[in-house]
């Protein structure tokens, strides 16, 4: 076993902006050898981002880099046949092909599961989309704001008491939706390797979506209601169980589910002995029947103290809790740190940024993130292994099929 598990597996890479490509970058994490197809003018639109503002200006396109991380660039245009061409020759070295070309698009570029299995039988067919590959939104597109925020009841879990749903975080969806199908591809492969049969495998944001819900979604089933409704957290029955604030506008996490564990020694640390014999806060039926008092004591508590004080008398205390971080506290996480969670990359210029790792580590081994591509810049080196030499390439370049 090795932290690049995957080495010596082809993908090939038909995908735009990022819940697939994401995939593809978390496969070449671990080492599997990831081919970008773009168009050789236009690139994938998501690189169109920064001219429009979104991305900030800077040197570094930061929303590239994370779906995009480790592979190679080839530009093709696979609406020409000498496109297609390429792309099947391509294709019959590679253990799997990955894309998120919607059907009728699949079907104009003859990128479906039949014509890339007409040319490698044995090949893992991957298809990312929106709402599935079945019923009447199959054909339409969905960005994870729609399908997996919106759709699967997601955006409604975090927003009960909001006029508005809240505004999902960047890619909120995409990126733990692509280690579903990095997850999903590694199950192929293995499948694959003890029959010999290889698969289709299908994962939407939808679906996704549906699953990191599916707690909430499940239990107002069963309860014939429309919206599991958020208790008041002075309502808690368990008020060790619940975000404080702090004296400095921070806000900490309790998740001391074994109250009748962790109550007492809680208020020692905080100075309160007095609340260990209060007959309201005797055990955790009484804590849960006067939560309202209970937690109004600890706010009074938490909230005369800094959120460095407040650390330095939970790190005495054995029931979990956290800081409520913000982005850039992460990087100054000394557990973070520790793990590798965070990894250096090397930008073309020779300078470094930062990217965040996909969590799954081998062998106690944080990976090596290597930038991601610049459009078309491994083309001429890709198709001189499928053994094309240059004038071949430069008849392409001339009848722009490739970049």
């Amino acid at each position: 076993m090795t932290d690049r598990p995957m080495t010596g597996v082809r993908v090939i890479e038909v995908a735009a902006w990022t819940f697939v490509p994401a995939a593809g970058a978390v496969l070449a994490d671990w080492g599997a050898d990831v081919v970008k197809i773009e168009h050789p003018l236009h690139g994938d639109p998501q690189r169109g981002l920064a001219a429009g503002g979104i991305v900030p200006d800077s040197a570094v396109n930061f929303i590239i880099e994370i779906p995009n991380r480790g592979k190679r660039s080839v530009g093709v245009d696979l609406a020409t046949d000498g496109g297609r061409e390429l792309l099947y020759k391509l294709v019959a070295g590679a253990d799997v092909f990955l894309t998120n070309f919607l059907p009728d698009a699949r079907r104009r570029l003859c990128i479906e599961v039949e014509d890339i299995r007409a040319v490698n039988p044995d090949i893992v067919y991957v298809r990312g989309s929106g709402n599935g590959v079945r019923g009447p939104d199959a054909p339409k597109g969905g960005y994870d704001a729609t399908s997996y925020w919106a759709r699967s009841g997601v955006a409604s879990l975090v927003s009960q008491g909001d006029e508005y749903p809240r505004t999902q975080p960047i890619a909120f969806g995409d990126i733990a939706g692509a280690q579903t199908i990095a997850g999903g591809i590694a199950a192929a492969l293995f499948a694959r390797a003890t029959t010999g049969e290889p698969s289709v495998v299908d994962v939407s944001l939808l679906g996704y979506g549906l699953w990191n819900a599916s707690p909430h979604i499940v239990l107002s089933k069963m309860l014939g209601i429309p919206d599991v409704p958020r208790r008041p957290r002075d309502q808690s029955p368990n008020p060790i169980t619940g975000a404080y604030k702090t004296a400095d506008g921070r806000t900490l996490q309790l998740v001391m589910l074994q109250s009748d564990r962790y109550w007492a020694k809680l208020c020692e640390l905080l100075d309160r002995l007095d609340l260990v014999d209060d007959p309201r806060f005797l055990d955790a039926r009484a804590r849960g029947e006067n939560s309202a008092a209970c937690v109004a004591e600890l706010d009074a508590e938490f909230g005369r103290r800094t959120v460095a004080e407040c650390a330095g008398i939970l790190s005495r205390q054995d029931g979990p809790w956290a800081v409520h971080q913000r982005p850039l506290d992460i990087f100054a996480d000394e557990q973070v740190q520790a793990n590798g969670f965070v990894r250096p990359v090397k930008a073309a210029d020779g300078s470094e940024f930062d990217l965040i790792a996909n969590p799954v580590q081998f062998d106690e081994t944080p990976p090596s993130l290597v930038r991601a591509p610049e459009m078309g810049e491994h083309t001429e080196e890709v198709l001189l292994e499928l053994g094309l030499g240059w004038e071949e390439l430069a008849d392409l370049k001339a009848r722009e099929v490739i970049s």
